[in-house]
């Protein structure tokens, strides 16, 4: 497991780990300690905190349940999950040859496919016959010192992949009778908004825009990443260039696609989009309206997308969903973004200022969303 964990770290992955102990009296403190001392005056929540770490000491009436624990780990790119059987994750079994209880799982495995009843998603064994069973019944299989094979499994089917979010800034709007990025709303640019909302869910943050020397007030805003700024890869501008060149401009596997002028662009659906596309394996996740799809307020996968954009451009189309045709799809339901933002009012653009005004004064009144 160590070894495992050490190059998924070494490959950029933030590795979180969660362990099932057997004995419910586990100690991880000792006497003379402080926080020790604190447990045995009957604190039953003991937190020690340093600027580099923190330990949490709490006595439980009851075993918490494993998928409450995890939602407790945030911002990880894997959690690893050591027992904790009855949860419902996926297993990936290790028998060794040297255990002795291994030897009961290793015969339930050979004979059907299963481990106490589960069928393992994956086994690591160092027993020829284990490695058999595997072959034969098409479940994947690695030797106890396949660290790097056990890696790339890890990163195809669970590492949470790296997420580039797109905001397409473009330049001038005739409608609007200037840029959308620039256009005052509730004080500030349009654009520092937007970015705001949507910078949590990025990896890597790209504004795509005609106008760079426009958007300097970017270098002040507080984010959790830093914006890089692109010009357009076409002189001509048309919904699918632009998402050609966001497509283009992204150095991670996944791509999220904003709007500018998406007034409540949401990064909890975002997520909730790129997790769809990973689980599922699908090349495009795009929510769907009663109006049709949403391309702009999307996630796809960047190296098929790129293809796929190539392809529609080449026979002359200009709409963003005119490449949907040469991907993998998955519509993202009306269920399913109500789910992952109840609040709703994601795909809300403004195109004029009589509509800006409109959205403005319907925050002031009912407040954001």
């Amino acid at each position: 497991m160590e070894k495992v964990i050490a190059e998924l770290v070494n490959r950029g992955v933030n590795v979180g780990s969660l362990k099932h102990h057997g004995h419910s009296d586990f100690e991880i403190d000792y006497p003379g300690k402080d926080s020790y001392r604190h447990r045995a005056a009957g604190s039953r929540d003991v937190v020690v905190v340093s600027p580099k770490r923190m330990a949490r000491i709490t006595e439980l009436d009851e075993e918490p349940d494993c998928l409450d624990i995890l939602k407790t780990m945030p911002g990880h790119d894997i959690v690893i999950v050591e027992g904790f059987r009855q949860s419902g994750l996926d297993v990936i079994e290790v028998m060794r040859d040297g255990n002795e209880r291994d030897h009961a799982a290793a015969d339930e495995f050979c004979e059907l496919a299963t481990v106490r009843g589960g069928s393992p998603h994956a086994v690591v064994s160092d027993m020829p016959r284990v490695h058999a069973a595997a072959v034969k019944h098409g479940i994947p299989c690695f030797g106890l010192e396949d660290i790097k094979e056990i890696v790339d499994f890890l990163m195809v089917w669970y590492v949470r992949p790296k997420l580039t979010v797109v905001v397409q800034a473009g330049g001038e709007s005739r409608r609007m009778g200037q840029s959308k990025a620039c256009v005052p709303f509730l004080g500030e640019p349009l654009l520092k908004r937007i970015v705001q909302r949507v910078s949590p869910a990025a990896d890597e943050l790209i504004i795509t825009t005609n106008e760079p020397e426009r958007l300097t007030f970017l270098d002040e805003v507080d984010l959790p990443v830093r914006p890089r700024l692109v010009t357009d890869f076409y002189d001509t501008r048309g919904a699918l260039r632009g998402v050609y060149t966001a497509l283009q401009a992204a150095q991670t596997p996944l791509v999220a696609l904003v709007a500018c002028d998406m007034v409540f662009a949401s990064a909890p659906l975002i997520v909730a989009e790129a997790q769809v596309a990973h689980e599922e394996r699908v090349e495009a996740v795009v929510p769907v309206t009663k109006f049709g799809y949403e391309p702009f307020h999307a996630v796809y996968r960047r190296d098929e997308c790129l293809k796929a954009a190539a392809a529609a451009l080449e026979k002359g189309s200009a709409s963003a969903t005119s490449m949907f045709e040469y991907v993998r799809l998955r519509g993202f339901t009306r269920d399913e973004v109500r789910s992952a933002v109840p609040a709703g009012g994601c795909f809300v653009n403004v195109n004029t200022p009589e509509e800006l005004h409109r959205v403005e004064q319907g925050i002031l009144d009912d407040g954001d969303k």
